[in-house]
């Protein structure tokens, strides 16, 4: 088959909405496919239009946007999509986001708030979405928020491959932020051969977003290179002051290490600052060239999506990828 003749059968299609395209190019390329020409563009009142420049009918179809910012719009464009895949005959349609938007909602701390995170879920089927891919979901429960297969990758080996290897002759510490993601570095702490655990006991204001105290450290962390491990970094200001908190408790050193680089501002400007040796994150978000900053390493999440996506266009096994972890 030529590269741009296509078949109904059995026909994987890629298609990435304007939000991070040069993501989606390479996880097509390692697919060894292209990404399917549309056509995308913004009417004068904001509205969008999308149409594809190819038959669609029978296909398996990939629809990749990661909700990066402005992420009401990219959210809108990437159901756009799964609307003209479903409305022209698509076989089955899987949304791919790397960053799942809106997953920091998924309950109800108090009274008359919404789950926001279940009305996406809520939104992408009623859309025809069939399958839901993402990456490093806030919670283990959103999985639960969508009717039908969710395939939720796991970017801890791409993380602690990297740590382990230029970090192992040193006595490592794994730290998790807060007591609710114990869980997340005990994983950690298994992949990087057993290393302590800590954690930061902290408070925060539910009336004020993005914002924090780091009060104690609650573990042996004295003499140890600690790995403070999150899902996402936002504003900084978290993971920040629990480095501080860290090294004002006798730690040698601290590497901070995330999925998810949200980076809203000042988030680049205190990372840059911070007392951290180094900040590891994936590329499941863009990362502008401002927000670069010498001690920032940046892993591709792009062949973990390439793989996924293979094993679920050939009926394979995702959870089989992620199995030799557990």
């Amino acid at each position: 088959m030529s590269g741009l003749k296509r078949t109904t059968e059995k026909n994987l299609m890629v298609f990435s909405g304007r939000g991070y395209r040069e993501l989606s190019e390479q996880v097509a390329e390692g697919l060894g496919t292209t990404l399917v020409p549309t056509q995308a563009y913004d009417f004068a009142n904001t509205e969008m239009y999308i149409r594809f420049d190819e038959s669609v009918r029978g296909c398996d179809a990939f629809v990749l946007q990661s909700h990066t910012a402005p992420i009401n719009k990219w959210i809108m464009e990437q159901l756009i999509m799964v609307d003209a895949l479903k409305r022209a005959s698509a076989k089955r349609i899987t949304v791919v986001t790397p960053f799942y938007g809106y997953a920091r909602q998924d309950k109800k701390s108090r009274g008359r708030e919404p789950i926001s995170a279940r009305l996406m879920a809520d939104l992408f089927k009623s859309a025809g979405a069939d399958r839901l891919m993402a990456v490093d979901l806030h919670t283990d429960q959103i999985q639960g928020f969508f009717d039908g297969p969710v395939d939720h990758l796991q970017a801890l080996p791409i993380l602690t491959d990297y740590v382990r290897e230029k970090y192992c002759a040193e006595q490592l510490a794994v730290v998790s932020p807060d007591a609710g993601r114990i869980k997340v570095a005990e994983s950690w702490s298994k992949r990087l051969g057993g290393a302590p655990l800590a954690f930061i006991h902290k408070t925060r204001d539910v009336n004020q977003p993005n914002q924090s105290v780091a009060n104690r450290v609650i573990g042996k962390v004295e003499g140890r290179t600690c790995i403070l491990v999150d899902d996402m970094i936002d504003s900084g200001g978290t993971i920040c002051h629990a480095a501080d908190a860290l090294m004002n408790d006798g730690a040698a050193s601290v590497v901070i290490a995330a999925t998810h680089a949200i980076f809203s501002d000042p988030a680049a400007q205190r990372l840059r600052d911070s007392c951290a040796r180094e900040v590891i994150v994936t590329n499941t978000l863009p990362i502008s060239e401002d927000k670069h900053f010498d001690k920032l390493k940046v892993l591709s999440i792009a062949p973990l999506l390439s793989k996924a996506i293979r094993e679920v266009f050939e009926d394979g096994s995702v959870t089989s990828m992620f199995d030799a972890e557990a």
